[in-house]
């Protein structure tokens, strides 16, 4: 189990760190590339920001159990 646990911490985290690179900043991102950077004036974001807000968000759920899980293996695997 801990194995398993360290395998998918490693790559939620490497996963992380690449959409939180995709979010556009102020002067706009990455996502621009995949269609981030067309939108309307009238909208506040579009299709492709609202589903890399929530694949990131999914993304950081799946490391923090991963990290509560590997605490917890610790903390009882005496």
């Amino acid at each position: 189990m801990e194995l398993f646990l360290k395998i998918v911490l490693v790559i939620s985290s490497l996963l992380l760190m690449l959409l939180v690179l995709l979010h556009r900043a102020k002067g706009g991102g990455l996502s621009s590339l995949f269609g981030g950077g067309v939108q309307s004036s009238l909208s506040g974001s579009t299709v492709v920001e609202k589903n890399l807000d929530r694949i990131t968000v999914f993304v950081c759920v799946v490391w923090v159990i991963c990290i509560l899980g590997m605490g917890l293996e610790i903390k009882f695997t005496n």
